[in-house]
């Protein structure tokens, strides 16, 4: 028995950490500049279904998993578009006010900000003491 180097591993594991990290950044980016979630979803589930569709017929398995794994990513992230609308409603993220969308959000949920929860400047405006008692000083 020969043993060899199997380089799908790390060919998954590297597509799936820049699938994920294209798709948060691209879900954050859409949904807080579109008025219309639609045409990015519609497309989004277009790319995905190809890139599907080009990883079952491809002879090189390495393209195969690399089209996969982009494929389930683009196609979750259609549905990520209209969940990060709901953050928006919930004040989990950020709400655009010159996106009519967001606009209109804003207006009916009471919980709906302009501010970015988890921005950098968030510690700046904690307290003093707020590390108090968390083995902070």
């Amino acid at each position: 028995m020969q043993f060899g180097l199997n380089d799908i591993g790390i060919i998954t594991g590297v597509s799936l950490f820049l699938g994920i990290w294209l798709g948060h950044v691209s879900v954050r980016k859409i949904e807080y500049y579109f008025a219309n979630l639609q045409l990015p979803a519609g497309l989004f589930i277009l790319i995905g279904c190809s890139l599907e569709w080009l990883s079952l017929t491809g002879k090189i398995l390495e393209w195969n998993v690399m089209l996969g794994v982009f494929g389930v990513t683009f196609i979750w992230d259609a549905v990520e578009l209209f969940r990060q609308q709901k953050r928006v409603q919930r004040g989990h993220a950020p709400a655009n006010p010159s996106n009519p969308r967001h606009a209109r959000i804003l207006k009916e949920y009471k919980d709906a900000t302009t501010s970015d929860p988890f921005s950098p400047d968030l510690l700046k405006k904690l307290p003093t003491n707020f590390l108090e008692g968390c083995g902070g000083e």
